[in-house]
């Protein structure tokens, strides 16, 4: 069986971070590992408090999972500091890792940084030049870029930007690119730009996408697909999980998604 580690945070709410990570692996038939890099006091509404966990620890974490286990791919989400991010991209060469989808976490919903910019500055020169896929955001590709995206076009030159920086693939995800009518996200090979589209869905219940977009890319890439299939089938299931979860009444805030919409075992 394929299998995708997932380094990221954890949220006591299940919407986001490792939480998410596992669910969607899951629902793309692919078994999912984890890697705890901070606890998180969350719910719908916001996040209350965050612990860290030490570094060194992370790295024990992922020496367990790959003595043991292995791992086809590895996906990260949320790393708050230098450390941890020193020690995951120490690891990802120790263990000859080549397949390393990053979502580059570092700028909250309401565009707030979640990073100190030694971490900024260790992912943009660590963490970067590894990755197979690099997810960024609208926000969080400004802050690589240090220059403002304002519509589809600085998409695209950002996109080649981080590109120049190592990445093997670009990824900047279209929802909060302004002066955009639909959801079009930029995919960069080095070659050309290639546009995915779909509808913007109307819902308050987007808790976890990005998380959930990453690891459908890391669960579909484990399962042999090239990086431009895995980014266009996360972008379907995505768009599906968002338009089935309009209903879904979880919390008080931005409510998650129902990863397994259609999927839900019935017991006789």
């Amino acid at each position: 069986m394929k299998k995708v580690l997932s380094i990221a945070g954890s949220d006591s709410g299940g919407g986001a971070g490792i939480q998410a990570d596992l669910k969607a692996i899951a629902a793309r038939g692919v078994y999912g590992m984890s890697v705890i890099t901070a606890l998180t006091a969350q719910n719908t509404v916001g996040v209350q408090e965050i612990f860290e966990i030490d570094s060194e620890f992370v790295g024990k974490q992922i020496d367990s999972v790959m003595s043991d286990m292995g791992a086809d791919v590895w996906k990260s989400g949320m790393l708050s500091n230098a450390q941890i991010i020193n020690i995951v991209a120490g690891k990802a060469h120790e263990y000859n890792i080549e397949n390393f989808i990053v979502d580059p976490v570092m700028v909250s919903r309401s565009g707030d940084s979640l990073l100190k910019q030694a971490a900024v500055n260790s992912l943009i020169e660590q963490l970067i030049p590894i990755s197979y896929v690099i997810t960024p955001n609208h926000y969080e590709a400004q802050v690589i870029i240090k220059k403002s995206i304002n519509n589809l076009k600085d998409a695209k030159k950002a996109a080649r930007i981080i590109y120049e920086l190592g990445a093997k693939h670009v990824v900047i995800k279209g929802g909060h690119i302004p002066n955009i009518k639909n959801a079009i996200d930029i995919f960069y090979d080095g070659r050309e730009y290639i546009e995915i589209k779909s509808a913007r869905i109307e819902t308050k219940n987007t808790h976890g996408t990005g998380c959930t977009y990453a690891s459908t890319i890391a669960a579909e890439v484990a399962k042999g697909n090239k990086p431009l299939k895995a980014v266009k089938i996360a972008k379907k299931y995505l768009t599906k999980l968002l338009q089935d979860s309009i209903q879904f009444e979880i919390g008080k805030g931005n409510g998650p998604l129902n990863h397994f919409f259609g999927e839900q075992v019935k017991l006789k």
